[in-house]
């Protein structure tokens, strides 16, 4: 939708539109620095919108000693939680435990265990677990969600649903987010402060000059270049397609592809709280409540072969989780209680770890200035260190540009989260009364989605009629029109799937209105931006 002029300029071009791109876009924008990113699909449309959708510090990373990791984690999820409160939450975690709970093979802790207490033959000891879980409440300088505490699943509501030898369990504190709002609000944020941002914009080649970057783009309209200073490459998984293909370079960093599936369910269990699953071969799993009708199980750790290949749930994964959680829940689960399964490719720095589960969910940045312009090649990261990898990002690409502004994102709500965590019901009430017409479903909905800007969305409407043509499921045109001139909507699936999660429960006739009247409204905006 924003396509600058031929051969502008630029400080700094970020490729890739995920939550990295979007994160160090935003970051650097703040500085006053000249920003342009391009994502060639939607944004946020590839791994940033395939995740659990946790803010987490890792638990099962402390297995793997990645203690810097897990600590920068910890003390994100608080300062995230403040910046987003309504799209980011606090949600209590279950742990049910039982003696054959077993290490994944391989992991520093279970060798340490193996030789020191080989009669344990890999199972995990309750007093680990516990000791795992004190470590991950004073890690992070918890101020805002509370600790660990001891649960008695055969009194506890979350062990209703549960199998009944499970007697014993932990239950600790993480936060949910709603991934794909992150990756669009990070780019609104972004374009208010002077970013332009251009999804559905493919990086055809960028070439190295004496003053920098000659950039090729292309969209449905044709090509045209740019000039930056310096190129960020935050592809994801597609990151090494662009170190060879894009830019030409021969640098040795490798990215190892690792394809997690998720399935949803009907809803399993009557209660808020979700479920850490330990299994006998070492993996976890979670099950999580979802979208207020249904559950979230995930998720696998498979290698992928190729990033052009589009990631999908295959029946051996669905089959999967399903015998996973079937291990734990009273009810057996089979494929007929899926509603809906997704998968995602992490994008991880290849650290030569002999499996997927294994490999380091750290970031890693490479700064490449050998052949004169810079390039920064982003490896790795997870949803929950964001904001850090933008920071470190800056870090190196600032003194570069002559930028001396500090960081600064730690203390910035993103657009819509300016109120405490502690306020959302506040907010939807405020709106309510507001706007009489909204039931509290509806209210919530909004502010969960929009936070503050919910207000500026309804403006003056006064009743139902006022916000245009209904489409099912408190969808009307007020807000189809917001997401075509604010966050970068061009199809129905950009909106049922990616801005919100709709799209489990519109009928068919209902997606397909709301995808004509989108691409109807997301022309007419096109051909007014480039008249």
């Amino acid at each position: 939708m924003t396509r600058p002029c031929d051969t502008a300029d630029f400080d700094l071009f970020v490729i890739g539109g995920g939550v990295n791109g979007c994160g160090i876009a935003r970051d650097a924008a703040g500085r006053g620095i000249s920003v342009g990113l391009a994502e060639m699909g939607d944004l946020g449309a590839a791994t940033s919108s395939a995740s659990t959708k946790l803010f987490h510090g890792g638990l099962r990373y402390l297995e793997y000693l990645e203690f810097r990791l897990v600590r920068e984690s910890l003390v994100e999820r608080e300062i995230l939680l403040r910046a987003m409160p309504h799209i980011s939450w606090p949600m209590r975690f279950v742990l049910p435990y039982s003696p054959n709970m077993r290490f994944e093979g391989g992991t520093p802790v279970s060798r340490m265990i193996a030789l020191l207490m080989p009669w344990m033959k890999g199972r995990r000891p309750a007093w680990l677990i516990r000791a795992g879980l004190f470590l991950y409440d004073h890690l992070g300088g918890r101020k805002i969600l509370p600790g660990t505490r001891s649960v008695d699943l055969r009194t506890d509501p979350a062990g209703a649903s549960l199998k009944s030898d499970f007697r014993k369990g932990y239950e600790y504190s993480d936060c949910w987010i709603e991934d794909s709002r992150l990756v669009v609000l990070n780019a609104r944020d972004a374009a208010r402060r002077g970013a332009t941002i251009m999804p559905r914009t493919r990086v055809i080649n960028a070439r190295r000059q004496d003053d920098g970057w000659l950039i090729t783009l292309s969209d449905s309209s044709g090509e045209w270049q740019v000039h930056a200073r310096m190129l960020v490459n935050a592809g994801g998984p597609w990151a090494g397609s662009i170190i060879k293909g894009v830019v030409g370079s021969n640098a040795a960093d490798r990215v190892r592809l690792v394809r997690g599936s998720h399935i949803v369910t009907r809803k399993l269990f009557d209660h808020d709280k979700s479920y850490f699953l330990q299994g006998t071969d070492g993996r976890i799993i979670f099950a999580i409540p979802y979208e207020g009708q249904f559950t979230l199980i995930g998720t696998t750790d498979k290698d992928h072969t190729d990033a052009a290949t589009p990631p999908v749930c295959t029946d051996e994964e669905a089959d999967y989780l399903l015998d996973f959680a079937s291990q734990y829940f009273a009810a057996p689960l089979t494929r007929d209680d899926i509603v809906w399964r997704y998968s995602g490719v992490r994008p991880l720095y290849d650290d030569g770890a002999s499996s997927a589960t294994a490999a380091t969910r750290d970031y890693v940045l490479k700064l490449d200035d050998a052949g004169g312009a810079p390039l920064l090649n982003i490896f790795g990261g997870k949803i929950t260190t964001y904001r850090k990898l933008a920071e470190a990002a800056l870090a190196k690409v600032a003194p570069l540009l002559g930028n001396s502004h500090g960081t600064w994102t730690a203390d910035a709500p993103l657009p819509g989260g300016d109120f405490a965590p502690h306020q959302v019901q506040t907010q939807i009430d405020r709106l309510r009364q507001s706007y009489a017409f909204l039931d509290q479903d509806w209210a919530t909905r909004l502010i969960r989605a929009y936070g503050t800007e919910a207000f500026d969305m309804l403006a003056d409407a006064t009743s139902v009629d006022a916000l245009g043509k209904a489409f099912g499921h408190t969808v009307t045109a007020t807000e189809l029109d917001w997401a075509i001139t604010r966050e970068w909507v061009m199809s129905g699936e950009d909106f049922l799937w990616r801005r919100t999660r709709l799209g489990l429960v519109m009928s068919e006739a209902e997606a397909e209105a709301i995808d004509l009247y989108i691409r109807e409204g997301a022309g007419k905006a096109v051909n007014a931006s480039r008249a």
